[in-house]
């Protein structure tokens, strides 16, 4: 556990990064976690975790750090969810020389042991992603044996479109009458 970051040598810096998955979730503790580690910048963003593409945050920090930098996390989970991206971060900021630790649990890319649990952590965060994924599919096809679910709900009212359509509205005015796509317009009338 990191308590206070080491004191950077030759130029080196210390950066932070925290990730919470959806808006509605809250930063701050992180953010109050990794100043306390010395962190100099904190990269911060609301995006899901179980995958790398749109992380713009990440991908901002992965390109300012140097040799001899040192990244933090609060926990590994907050990098990746698999252990394939989490993999492919370590691998990409172990070849820039950059040094992985986490100010909760004893992980220290500059250490076997600390690799050594960074990927066994990395190996469970991915178990429990997937254990999610399997209860909320479970979940799903229970609802929908009971009837329950159904999906989203149509966001097209086929009974309005028909309706003007009768009254001798073209395509495009339905379109614009009922703030939708004309394409979606022609699809619904099985015209064109």
């Amino acid at each position: 556990m990191i308590k206070k970051a080491p004191t950077p040598k030759n130029g080196a810096r210390v950066y932070g990064y925290a990730r919470v998955s959806t808006t509605d979730q809250d930063l701050s503790i992180q953010n109050a976690s990794l100043e306390a580690a010395g962190c100099i910048t904190i990269f911060a963003e609301k995006k899901s975790g179980t995958r790398r593409d749109g992380r713009t945050e990440l991908e901002v920090l992965l390109e300012c750090v140097r040799e001899g930098d040192t990244v933090i996390v609060t926990r590994i989970d907050r990098l990746a969810r698999s252990i394939r991206d989490l993999q492919n971060i370590v691998h990409e900021l172990r070849e820039k020389g950059v040094t992985l630790k986490a100010t909760e649990q004893p992980i220290d890319t500059a250490t076997a042991a600390g690799k050594a649990f960074l990927d066994m952590l990395g190996v469970f965060a991915e178990f429990e992603t997937n254990l999610r994924r399997e209860r909320q599919m479970e979940g799903i096809a229970k609802a929908k044996a009971e009837g329950v679910y159904r999906g989203r709900k149509p966001s097209i009212d086929v009974d309005r479109v028909k309706e003007l359509r009768a009254s001798g509205m073209g395509p495009a005015a339905i379109a614009k009458e009922l703030k939708m796509a004309r394409s979606s317009v022609y699809r619904l009338l099985g015209e064109r």
